[in-house]
């Protein structure tokens, strides 16, 4: 069963499970005595270390092993804040961060801080000129991921951080999704990563710090990994992290180019076999194994159902997939489709075939759920009136685009339908829907119980 998910989490590489396995019986006991078995322990982590700083561009002694990537962030952002506190309160995001980053950001604006958020164009990337007039002097910290993780965007990481030098601003960069791939480019200050998004063992986060960041670890203080991580080191997990980030590095120009290739056959593909479907983020500057797309009147739960029934993993930003039934920031802040969103990310060692059966299947899966939808087939029905209500409350993605696509076809060119939803995908999908199909979004207005979204009939 082809796994198409690796930018949720890769599978485990064969050199972690070695190094896993080898590292069980040898790195076992306390890293911090001066007994034998103590000093292979030590011996293990130190090598651990310098093969990761290695990887990630820094001195061994800056980086610090973490119980999780998600960790590393909180503790880079919070550890940053603290320790530059008296230069102010303010921290600079991107709006299409990972999480974990906007989470400790809310926890941020709660406690009294201030926070800006950099908006992103179509393609979710930040302007770094936009980026460098949101930092200010009380700015005590700016954020920025290096890859998106949901489309697959390049971030302008060198850019932002030479603006961020210049105004005196420490930079942490999210380098979850890329460091497989390389180093991250640029003079960044602070820098988080997870090892099983690269096929190391979960549980294992990296947090860089470099020499001459103003850093205040927070929490009681603990002797181990500079007291940036508390806790007895998982050794085992952590040398198998490290050692699986050497091998991908090894593999990943040939890998990457391979995989590129395949992502552009799915791109293009996809556009072609698909009706009514958007794909998302940067054709060029964008990670190597990752493609998001959208397919209009499309419920994103189903249609990942159907995938997994035809045998493949496949993720979502879709609101439908959701419990909060929300769109997904990262597709909201975009400003594109996110109905019927499906993420591929192709995992090392893909084979070809898969992907060509993934493309045999996918037409036949998204016309089959949109079948079961009542999704329109053709724009049909008696053009004469002027104004044509459509009253979705209570009904979730994508029936209000499914009934706005319907509808259009009962008023004449220049006649206006109006969408009553309360479902707040509406708010991104209808304009989304407007622009693909080549209609007039008017705009919105409060309504009874809901929204009301005015379409003017352009064609």
């Amino acid at each position: 069963m082809p796994y198409f998910d690796a930018a949720s989490s890769a599978p485990l590489h064969p050199v972690a499970r070695q190094a896993l396995q080898a590292s069980l019986d040898e790195g076992w006991a306390d890293p911090a005595r001066l007994y034998r078995e103590g000093r292979r322990a030590r011996l293990l982590l130190d090598a651990a270390r310098e093969a990761a700083a290695e990887a990630v561009g820094c001195r061994p002694d800056e980086l610090s092993f973490t119980s999780s990537g998600t960790r590393a962030v909180h503790s880079g952002i919070y550890g940053s804040l603290s320790g530059r506190r008296r230069v102010g309160r303010h921290l600079v995001v991107s709006a299409v961060e990972h999480s974990s980053v906007l989470h400790s950001a809310a926890s941020h604006e709660a406690g009294g801080g201030s926070l800006t958020e950099v908006v992103v164009d179509r393609t979710g990337r930040v302007s770094p000129d936009v980026y460098a007039a949101a930092l200010r002097p009380d700015t005590a910290l700016a954020c920025l991921q290096s890859a998106n993780h949901e489309v697959g965007t390049f971030q302008p990481v060198a850019e932002v951080a030479e603006a961020c030098r210049a105004a005196g601003v420490p930079l942490l960069v999210d380098a979850a999704q890329s460091l497989a791939w390389g180093p991250v480019e640029g003079a960044w200050s602070i820098l988080a990563a997870s090892a099983h998004k690269w096929g190391g063992p979960a549980g294992v986060g990296l947090l860089a710090v470099r020499k001459g960041v103003r850093f205040a670890p927070q929490g009681p203080a603990d002797e181990r990994e500079s007291g940036r991580a508390a806790g007895f080191e998982n050794i085992p997990a952590i040398v198998a992290a490290a050692a699986s980030l050497r091998a991908v590095r090894a593999e990943a120009e040939a890998e990457s180019a391979r995989l590129r290739d395949l992502v552009e056959r799915i791109r293009t593909r996809v556009a072609e076999l698909v009706p009514d479907v958007e794909v998302v983020g940067d054709p060029v500057r964008r990670l190597p194994h990752l493609v998001t797309f959208s397919c209009l009147y499309v419920d994103g739960e189903t249609l990942l159902h159907e995938l997994d029934r035809a045998e493949f993993s496949v993720s979502s930003g879709s609101s439908c997939t959701s419990s909060t039934l929300t769109p997904s920031h990262v597709l909201r802040a975009m400003g594109v489709l996110s109905e019927g969103n499906v993420r591929v990310s192709l995992p090392l060692g893909t084979p070809a075939q898969d992907v060509d059966r993934f493309l045999d299947v996918l037409p036949g899966v998204v016309a089959s759920v949109r079948t079961k939808l009542g999704a329109p087939v053709a724009t049909a029905g008696p053009a004469d009136a002027e104004e044509f209500v459509v009253d979705s409350l209570g009904r979730l993605c994508p029936i209000p685009v499914i009934e706005l696509a319907k509808a259009i076809g009962n008023v004449p060119v220049g006649g206006v339908v109006t969408v009553l939803a309360d479902d707040e995908a509406a708010r991104l999908d209808i304009p989304a829907w407007c622009e693909m199909r080549g209609q007039e979004y008017l705009g919105e207005h409060p309504a009874e119980d809901g929204t009301a979204y005015r379409v003017r009939r352009v064609s």
